[in-house]
């Protein structure tokens, strides 16, 4: 007789039933006929055995996978708790995410328990959750999962290493925290699991905590099982937070080589709208307060990503920098020299750029682009796209050139500069996607247009339905590119 197989992941158990096992052969009375079949029972128990191992190898492989497809940390924690509670039979849970090394990220993830039944959860102190005792005790300790004998229901010695704390019935314990008692009734647990995240490497990473509605606590088994689940998780949580960190570190470099402030130039009003993608790009913009009341407004994009790109990015943006100051009147030599630049100090990179040097009294914009698309006009009259000339990237030729162009806005028009990547989010061809820029910003409401940002705002709401930040609709393919829109309203 074969033991009934796990359920198929997507729709396990909130409990894994112990593998069918049949009974032990009874031995017939001294002179008895022996039963039928008898002989062969001890070869039908070690065949039910072998099939609640695959059927348990198989459970633990489908949740591996299922973990290895989170890319995010917050769905990977999530995925954890899911799993765990099906392995455990348990109902909700949360994880605490808290590196030994105290760099981050730290955060709680709840499964079954709103934001409120958290923060209820962090009145109780520390040291009387099962949680934070785990934390403190495994500061320094070294990795090691339980195994599938029973743990002691009290807390081990101070020596000893804590492998999981099972407190199989909260309102029974006298030793319970009064306060950890009242979040207990409130929330409505009775019994909890933990178990800390341990790794080879990085050490501990966290804690995870299960919650169960009544009197509870795993069997040998099923402790087992998450034993085994969380070797594996806990490792792929590891990679997760180191790269959560590399991500986190690119965005802080790259919002601090970006302008912290717009400055105030009298006579143009400025706004801007900027989105990093998750492998961090050189996308980048500036507006610089120039001599004689002018002011400069640029963006560009430098190609590749990461930390590498990023850094090309700030040198790129600082030299523009400094030859606006001293050209800033002739955008072709400001782009003539930046091309220089960086062909002389990274020749396998290339960059697209647009100047803009503006006379806000005078409502006069001179601009050159490089390989860059070209600038919006956007007022009551009229909303259309700047005729710049086609124009090579800086760094893709032995000597770059190209004509400047002249503009006159009217009053309370708003000139648009942005990066490919607002066009390339959309998922679109390059044409429908500049047809959709320009009737998005045709579309503004009149009362908008007098804020530059409320024109920014809606002109990023029409284009991209999702949002800078998501990942939802037919632009999910193309959400890893940065989106910059820079926004100057003349007055």
């Amino acid at each position: 007789m074969n033991a009934p197989h796990l359920p198929k992941v997507a729709g396990i158990d909130s409990t894994v039933p112990p593998p069918a096992h049949t009974a032990p052969p009874v031995q017939p009375a001294q002179g008895a006929p022996a039963a039928p079949g008898a002989q062969g029972a001890p070869g039908a128990l070690i065949q039910d055995r072998l099939a609640g191992w695959v059927s348990d190898l198989t459970t633990l492989h489908e949740l591996n996978e299922r973990l290895s497809r989170t890319a995010a940390l917050d769905g990977a924690l999530t995925e954890l708790l899911r799993a765990g509670a099906a392995l455990v039979g348990a109902r909700r849970g949360l994880v605490v995410l808290e590196p030994a090394d105290g760099l981050g990220p730290t955060t709680t993830v709840g499964l079954g328990l709103a934001r409120a039944d958290l923060g209820h959860l962090e009145t109780v102190p520390r040291a009387a959750t099962s949680f934070g005792r785990l934390l403190d005790a495994t500061a320094g300790a070294t990795p090691g999962a339980p195994d599938c004998a029973p743990a002691a229901k009290t807390a081990p010695p101070a020596a000893a290493p804590v492998t999981e704390i099972v407190q199989p019935d909260l309102l029974a314990d006298e030793a319970l925290d009064p306060r950890h008692r009242e979040v207990a009734v409130r929330l409505g647990y009775a019994a909890s699991y933990a178990l800390p995240l341990l790794t080879d490497t990085a050490g501990r990473v966290g804690v995870v905590v299960w919650l169960y509605d009544e009197p509870a606590e795993p069997a040998a088994r099923q402790r087992h099982l998450i034993g085994r689940y969380l070797q594996y998780a806990t490792e792929h949580l590891a990679r997760l937070v180191d790269l959560d960190r590399a991500r986190s570190t690119t965005a802080t470099l790259r919002a601090e080589l970006l302008p912290p402030r717009l400055p105030r130039v009298a006579g143009v009003q400025l706004a801007a709208r900027h989105s990093t993608g998750p492998r961090g790009g050189g996308d980048w913009f500036d507006a610089l307060p120039l001599p004689d009341a002018a002011l400069g407004l640029a963006v560009g994009s430098v190609t590749g990503s990461g930390p590498s790109a990023v850094a090309a990015m700030g040198r790129l943006r600082a030299s523009l920098r400094a030859y606006a100051v001293m050209e800033g009147e002739d955008p072709v030599a400001v782009l003539s020299d930046l091309e220089l630049l960086l062909r002389l100090t990274e020749p396998a990179r290339s960059a697209t750029a647009l100047f803009a040097f503006c006379e806000p009294a005078l409502r006069k914009i001179v601009l050159a682009g490089a390989g860059h698309s070209p600038p919006l006009i956007v007022g009551e009259r009229r909303t259309e796209f700047v005729e710049t000339s086609l124009s090579a990237p800086l760094g893709m030729l032995a000597c770059w050139e190209a004509p400047s162009v002249d503009i006159r806005p009217e009053p309370g028009e708003t000139l648009l500069l942005y990066t490919d990547g607002l066009l390339q989010r959309t998922g679109d061809a390059m044409d429908r996607a500049f047809a959709r820029l320009h009737a998005a910003a045709a579309s503004v409401p009149k009362a908008a247009r007098d804020d530059p940002g409320k024109i920014a705002d809606h002109v990023l709401r029409t284009v991209l339905p999702e949002g800078l930040d998501g990942t939802d609709g037919p632009a999910a393919a193309a959400s890893e590119e940065d989106v910059v829109l820079l926004a100057a309203r003349f007055e």
